[in-house]
């Protein structure tokens, strides 16, 4: 098995830009939008304070004070971006983005749909936030535009779920995921390298499970600890350590290496608010990090997929 043709990159794996420029044949770049969601996880309905490693703030914007609304957002992000895009995906970012009723949810991305260039939507949200009547108004969308879903998991184990106070269980996760199959929507899946209590057997354990289920993108982040988040006090007091840079960049290989060569790559790092960040320092260099991976990538002579369909 060799590098796959239809990437036509000259990467170790299938990013998302590329598979957008082979998709629609142009550039296409997602607009990040604040549409003042919160969270059943931190009002009251699943927990309270979120997951450990969340410092409740929401995006920039909503840090600034009231939110423009999702039109002007868009618009803002166009002329900022406009000349490094052609077409446009809005993705709706901040919180839980279909925690609310089917109409409101239909409002807000029509209101997005209706600008001009933009092509599609990209959704994030938590795997128990997605009812039938949510389901059905995606797949609805999914019948003429680019759609994704982004859901967060994290870990496929339990036992870190409960940790990290995801408020879901990996089954809940599964169940999401079936619901959205086969409805045209686009399935990406959140999950972060370094978590409290986890192994290497158990990262790949992750990645493997993604692999046998019908995902069609990933973003891979590296743990952070944040100021103001029940991660960061145990960081500050030293209750927990932090990955290095080196089992980070080995351990995403690994994790390419087990995904579908057709899986979309969306992110391999994280790097968060410069301003309540805390640890670990390598991860604020985001291209520092992307280079190592492609050259550990390259001293295997591997690329993603490359075990792909092999036992543990």
């Amino acid at each position: 098995m060799a590098k796959p043709d239809f990437w036509k990159n000259n990467k170790n794996y299938y990013d998302l830009k590329s598979y957008w420029r082979n998709l629609f044949g142009c550039n296409v770049h997602k607009l990040q939008i604040d549409a003042g969601f919160t969270c059943p996880n931190r009002d009251g309905h699943v927990a309270t304070g979120g997951c450990i490693y969340c410092d409740g703030r929401g995006s920039k914007l909503r840090q600034q004070g009231i939110l423009p609304s999702v039109a002007e957002q868009i618009i803002n992000g166009k002329k900022y971006y406009a000349k490094q895009a052609v077409k446009y995906i809005a993705y709706f970012q901040t919180f839980t983005n279909t925690y609310a009723p089917v109409e409101k949810l239909r409002a807000l991305y029509d209101e997005a749909l209706v600008q001009e260039d933009v092509i599609g939507l990209s959704i994030g949200t938590r795997p128990d936030c997605l009812g039938p009547d949510v389901v059905e108004l995606l797949g609805e969308y999914a019948k003429k535009y680019h759609i994704w879903v982004e859901l967060g998991l994290q870990s496929a184990h339990d036992k870190t779920l409960q940790f990290i106070n995801r408020g879901h269980n990996f089954q809940q996760f599964a169940d999401a995921v079936n619901s959205l199959a086969g409805r045209g929507l686009n399935i990406c899946v959140h999950i972060i390298i370094g978590l409290p209590g986890e192994n290497n057997k158990d990262v790949l354990a992750t990645a493997k499970t993604l692999a046998d289920l019908p995902v069609n993108g990933i973003k891979i982040h590296s743990l952070l600890a944040l100021e103001g988040t029940i991660l960061g006090a145990m960081y500050k007091k030293g209750t927990i350590s932090m990955i290095t840079k080196e089992k980070y960049v080995s351990l995403a290989a690994d994790v390419l290496e087990i995904l579908p060569p057709e899986m979309v790559i969306q992110r391999l790092t994280a790097d968060g608010y410069r301003d309540i960040f805390l640890a670990p320092d390598w991860a604020m260099n985001k291209l520092d990090v992307l280079n190592s991976i492609n050259k550990e990538l390259e001293r295997r002579n591997s690329y993603q997929g490359k075990n792909y369909g092999t036992t543990l």
